[in-house]
């Protein structure tokens, strides 16, 4: 399908209702709005690009914009369609033809993402991983390798390890992202494609170094691709080299625990080779999200500044209150993780260190009887999987989220059998927060399991 249908992953126009500078000269036909990209000269603020992307108006005029549900769209003349599925009309001309293809709600939650992330455009999926999926074949071809960080979601790992090797003949060779010499190494010229790790990695926190990462993946050919879930507003991996930037939309970004999406951002070229009617891995995959996921994800996106702020603020005051108290913590915004300088240097200001941290234990036994003081003890927090929430989220990783690896993998990516991820929320007062957790710190103290020393 001709690029001109897939342009509308970069725009939603507005045709119901149009202010006065939306109109050509003589007051006639609304002009494309083209998304303002911090790329080109915009804003570098996350929160201000998202204020400045166009606000899309309900179709009778309300402040919230429709939801348009239908899967298929109609035409008023039957010469319409075939112009449709040629490419000569499309969805930037308000014309639309099949919900798994484009969707005007999903349209402009896309919109809002790519803002969020500086890039040219974006595209909305049904989950985090079918948006990772749908990038990669896109990148990478039959008999074509990747080289990976080592640290990952659990999911991804198996993706690499064991779906694209057995189904696509493509090959994953995973390495420390912090070591550079490394990542050079496992590069095979000619046949590596792609160059994938986490800004902020799942779950032993290690902080890749994005703008050096992106020009060695850059001198050697490579699309350097960037899951940004643990880091929204935080860090922009567009805008310090990454060429595509992919989101588990579940996460920090719903801030519910309540909706399963995802997002890829990247270049309008990518975007639409992805909707391509023949070779296209999210036309033909067809990973669609529902618009009414789509709105109520739109309806949050304006807050997720407010939130992000607090989920880092909170979780480096605890991470600091509780290294003091002689656990081993691992946070990025502490001055004892390895990679403090790094995040510091590229993060986005205002917004903090992100809203996890670790707390390593050592061992699982350890790591469960401090997680049930936690929750039953002093009630703070859950014990359940995921981030991102307004409440906290405990979890063992080694026996949950990165239960994939094998025991080498999880060593190699730094996840001891004891470390536990704590997804820092932010309801109720930070001291009466904090009491809660001092209280199931004090009570595993008094049963003698760690050394305090």
């Amino acid at each position: 399908m001709a690029d001109s249908t897939n342009q509308g992953v970069t725009y939603l126009p507005n045709k119901k209702r149009s202010v006065p500078e939306d109109l050509d000269s003589d007051g006639i036909g609304a002009k494309k709005q083209v998304l303002s990209s911090p790329l080109n000269g915009g804003l570098v603020d996350p929160a201000a690009s998202l204020a400045n992307a166009r606000h899309e108006f309900g179709e009778h005029g309300g402040v919230n914009m429709s939801i348009e549900t239908s899967a298929t769209f109609t035409v008023l003349e039957p010469e319409t369609m075939g112009r449709m599925f040629s490419g000569e009309l499309g969805p930037d001309q308000d014309y639309f033809i099949y919900s798994r293809h484009f969707n005007p709600t999903v349209m402009n939650l896309s919109r809002k993402i790519a803002a969020l992330e500086g890039t040219e455009a974006a595209y909305c999926t049904a989950s985090g991983l079918s948006a990772i999926s749908a990038v990669l074949l896109q990148l990478v071809s039959s008999g074509g390798h990747i080289v990976a960080g080592s640290a990952i979601y659990g999911g991804t790992h198996s993706l690499l390890t064991h779906f694209l090797p057995r189904v696509c003949n493509i090959t994953t060779t995973f390495v420390d992202i912090t070591d550079l010499e490394k990542v050079e190494d496992a590069i095979i010229e000619g046949k590596t494609n792609v160059l994938y790790f986490e800004t902020i990695s799942n779950p032993s926190l290690r902080v890749a170094n994005i703008p050096e990462l992106s020009r060695l993946g850059h001198s050697k050919g490579l699309k350097v691709v960037v899951d940004n879930t643990f880091a929204p507003m935080v860090v922009s991996p567009a805008r310090l080299g990454a060429d595509v930037v992919v989101h588990s939309v579940s996460k920090f970004i719903s801030g519910g625990a309540d909706i399963i999406a995802g997002a890829v951002c990247g270049p309008a070229s990518l975007l639409n080779s992805m909707m391509d009617l023949h070779n296209g891995a999210l036309m033909i995959l067809g990973p669609t999200m529902n618009p009414k996921v789509a709105f109520e994800l739109s309806e949050r996106i304006p807050h997720l500044s407010l939130r992000m702020k607090e989920h880092s603020n909170r979780a480096l005051v605890y991470a600091t209150r509780l290294e003091k108290l002689g656990l081993k913590v691992i946070y990025p915004g502490l001055e004892s993780h390895p990679q403090h300088e790094i995040l510091k240097s590229i993060a986005n200001k205002g917004y903090g260190y992100g809203g996890l941290l670790g707390i390593d234990m050592e061992t699982e036994e350890k790591a469960n009887k401090f997680m049930s003081y936690l929750q039953n003890h002093a009630q703070f927090g859950f014990l359940a999987v995921s981030l991102g929430y307004y409440e906290t989220l405990l979890s063992c990783s080694g026996s949950s989220t990165s239960s994939e690896l094998n025991e080498e993998e999880k060593k190699y990516a730094g996840i001891s059998p004891g470390l536990i991820r704590v997804s820092v929320g932010y309801v109720g007062t930070l001291e009466q927060k904090w009491s809660q957790l001092e209280k199931a710190v004090h009570k595993f103290y008094e049963n003698g399991l760690p050394n305090k020393n």
